[in-house]
C-alpha cells in the first residue's frame, strides 16, 4: 500500500475535515450538506465498486431512481438508454434550472488498492478489460443524490422547479458511431416539456486540492472530435516493397504531417489545437506489406472556425500524401462533443456563490483544459456553468497527482462535501434570486 494511500484511507474515517469550511457559507447551506454527507459517502463508495460502461448502467440507474422515488419526486427512467430524470416541484413560483452529473465508468483496471475497490470485468470492442470509475463519475452521481435529498426537505419554502439529470453514456456509447449519452438525451425531449432557465454541472478534478472549486467565463473545455483514417495501398511481398504500395509507410508520413500542420499552418498562440493519434494498426506478418494501414486519434479545439480548417488542413494532407505515393486515404470526423463555453453573464452569477459555498480564497480562475465533456450539449441548450471541484488529499501535490482517467486515481471523499455544498449555493442562490 502507498503511503499516500494509507493516509487518505485514516483520513476519510475521521470525522474532522481536511480543510477549514468557509465562515462564508449559508448555515442553511453547510447544515444540508452535512446532513447527507454520511449517505452520500456511503453512496459513492456502493457505485465505486460496482461501476458499469455507458449505456449499461442498470445498476446505478436503479439505485438513482429508487431513492429519487424515497424523495417524492417525478421519476422517469430509460432516457437515452439508461438516464434517469427526476423533477422537484418547489413550493413557490420561481424558476427553472437543471443539475446533471454523469453515471458511466471506464474500461480502466483499478490500481487504487482501496477496500471498496472494483474488481469488474467486462469485455469492450474486443477487448476483456477492468472496469473503473477513474473519472470520477461515482462522485457525481453521489453529489447530485445528496443535492436532491437536501433541496427535498426544503420542498416548502423552494420557489421554483429543478430538474435533476443522471446521464449515461458521457464517456462515450460501447460502440463507435453511436450518440453520445447528453445528446441522446436531448434529442428525446428531455428539455422538451421541461426546458430550464439554467443549466449546472460540475466534476471532481485530481488537478486542484481538495477544498478548492475551480470556474472560469467562456470556453472552459475543448471540442473533442474522433477521427479515424484509412490508407489503401497494394499488397507485396516484405522484400520487395517496390511491387506494391506501403500502406504503413504513407501513414506515417501523413501522422508526422500532421504535426507539423498544428505546428506550423495553425495559430495555436490565438486558440489551442492539438491532434492526437491513439491507435496505428496495420497488417498481420513481418515478412508482408498489408493493403491497408488505420489510425484513430482525436482532435481537440477551442474554436469552430479552427475546427474546420485543421480538418480540411488534415484532410488535405493525409490525400496529398497518399497519391504522391500511390495509395489513397480517406479521412472520418466524428464530432463527440463541441467545446464546453461558460455562459459569461450566468458565470458571473454564480461565482460570487461558490465564494460563498467554501471562500473567496479557494475558488480560482481555471485556465483552457484540453479534456472534453458533453455537458456542452445542455449547455448549448440553454445558459449553462460548469465548474471543477479538488479532489486531491492535502500532502499531495494536485501537479503529480494520479489525473483523471488513471488506474491510480484517488478521490479524497472530503471533496463529496464540497461538491454538496457548492451546488447547493449555486442552486438556492439561482431560485431565490440573490444577488
Amino acid at each position: 500500500m502507498r503511503p499516500n494511500l494509507l493516509a487518505f484511507l485514516t483520513a476519510s474515517l475521521l470525522a474532522a475535515p481536511a480543510f477549514a469550511q468557509s465562515t462564508d457559507a449559508r448555515p442553511d447551506v453547510a447544515g444540508a450538506a452535512h446532513a447527507v454527507q454520511k449517505d452520500v459517502v456511503a453512496w459513492r463508495r456502493d457505485i465505486h465498486q460496482h461501476p458499469e460502461l455507458g449505456n449499461n448502467e442498470v445498476r446505478t440507474a436503479k439505485l438513482v431512481a429508487d431513492q429519487l422515488r424515497k424523495l417524492g419526486l417525478q421519476v422517469r427512467t430509460g432516457v437515452a438508454h439508461t438516464g434517469v430524470v427526476a423533477v422537484l416541484k418547489g413550493g413557490k413560483p420561481g424558476p427553472r434550472i437543471a443539475l446533471r452529473a454523469d453515471m458511466d465508468a471506464l474500461p480502466v483496471t483499478e490500481q487504487t488498492g482501496l477496500p471498496f475497490a472494483s474488481k469488474v470485468k467486462t469485455t469492450y470492442r474486443g477487448q476483456d478489460v477492468g472496469v473503473m470509475h477513474a473519472c470520477g463519475h461515482d462522485a457525481h452521481v453521489a453529489i447530485l443524490l445528496g443535492v436532491a435529498t437536501a433541496l427535498a426537505a426544503q420542498k416548502a419554502t423552494l420557489p421554483g422547479e429543478v430538474m435533476f439529470v443522471f446521464q449515461p453514456s458521457e464517456e462515450g456509447p460501447p460502440n463507435p458511431g453511436e450518440t453520445f449519452g447528453a445528446k441522446l438525451m436531448l434529442d428525446e425531449g428531455v428539455f422538451r416539456d421541461f426546458k430550464p432557465d439554467a443549466v449546472f454541472g460540475l466534476h471532481v478534478w485530481a488537478g486542484l486540492p481538495v477544498g478548492q472549486v475551480g470556474v472560469r467565463s467562456g470556453p472552459m473545455l475543448a471540442a473533442a472530435d474522433e477521427w479515424s483514417l484509412t490508407v489503401r495501398g497494394q499488397q507485396t511481398h516484405g522484400s520487395r516493397p517496390w511491387d506494391g504500395v506501403d500502406p504503413i509507410t504513407v501513414a506515417a508520413q501523413i501522422l508526422l504531417g500532421t504535426q507539423s500542420l498544428i505546428a506550423r499552418q495553425v495559430n495555436i498562440a490565438a486558440t489551442p489545437a492539438v491532434l492526437t493519434a491513439g491507435q496505428f494498426n496495420a497488417g498481420v506478418r513481418f515478412n508482408i506489406i498489408p493493403e491497408e494501414a488505420r489510425m484513430v486519434g482525436t482532435l481537440r479545439t477551442f474554436d469552430a472556425k479552427q475546427r474546420e480548417d485543421i480538418i480540411t488542413r488534415f484532410r488535405r494532407t493525409a490525400e496529398d500524401f497518399a497519391h504522391a505515393s500511390g495509395a489513397t486515404a480517406k479521412l472520418d470526423v466524428a464530432a463527440n462533443a463541441p467545446a464546453t463555453v461558460n455562459d459569461p453573464a450566468l458565470t458571473a452569477r454564480v461565482r460570487p456563490s461558490l465564494q460563498r459555498a467554501v471562500g473567496e480564497a479557494n475558488v480560482i480562475e481555471m485556465p483552457l483544459q484540453t479534456v472534453a465533456e458533453d455537458f456542452a450539449q445542455f449547455a448549448n441548450t440553454v445558459p449553462g456553468v460548469y465548474f471543477f471541484v479538488g479532489s486531491t488529499s492535502p500532502g499531495i501535490d494536485p501537479a503529480k497527482a494520479p489525473i483523471n482517467h488513471s488506474p491510480q486515481f484517488l478521490l479524497d471523499e472530503d471533496a463529496l462535501d464540497v461538491g454538496v455544498r457548492a451546488t447547493l449555493q449555486v442552486a438556492l442562490d439561482y431560485l431565490h434570486a440573490a444577488p
